[in-house]
């Protein structure tokens, strides 16, 4: 019975130690958005972004001035026109307004398609880099502290200098 009682005993120790141990998690914590924001990619996919918005800019621009002067030129001539003509007229002008109004969507929704095929490659490449820093050092969990993020209190340890040092940043 002495024998039972301190193998239960040991067993009760081991039980307690192993699951202290365990909840003895490391846990970092980085602002992610600080992190891409600093990667030169982000630079040059800001870059590109700006130059695709301001031709998409133009065209509309172009369109819209073409729209106008049509408009001009039609509300002019529409004494002297047909009453047929002026409705050939009001129905090509209104073609018109509606391919804007249709360009603008399309270059709207190629505009939302070429920013994430831009940022994929740079958040995949930050995620990496910050599972790499995070498993050398032995952090079981990194939370992202970006503003508004989930993380209220972050006095752990910041690992955004070391994931910028592994990026060569």
């Amino acid at each position: 019975m002495k024998q039972f009682k301190t193998l239960l005993f040991a067993a009760a120790l081991f039980i307690g130690a192993t699951s202290y141990t365990q909840a003895q998690s490391k846990v970092a914590h980085i602002n992610t958005q600080d992190l891409i924001q600093a990667m030169p990619e982000m630079a040059a996919a800001q870059s590109e972004m700006e130059k695709l918005g301001k031709t998409y800019e133009a065209d509309i621009k172009a369109m819209a001035t073409e729209y106008q002067n049509k408009m001009k030129q039609y509300e002019a001539e529409a004494s002297s026109k047909t009453d047929e003509e002026n409705q050939k007229r009001l129905v090509e002008v209104q073609t018109m307004q509606q391919n804007i109004q249709q360009y603008q969507g399309t270059a709207q929704q190629q505009m939302q398609q070429k920013e994430l095929d831009l940022l994929k490659p740079i958040t995949e490449k930050a995620k990496a880099a910050i599972l790499k820093v995070a498993r050398a050092q032995g952090y079981q969990y990194v939370l992202d502290s970006t503003q508004g993020g989930g993380v209220i209190m972050a006095d752990g340890k910041n690992l955004l200098d070391d994931v910028k040092k592994e990026l060569g940043i």
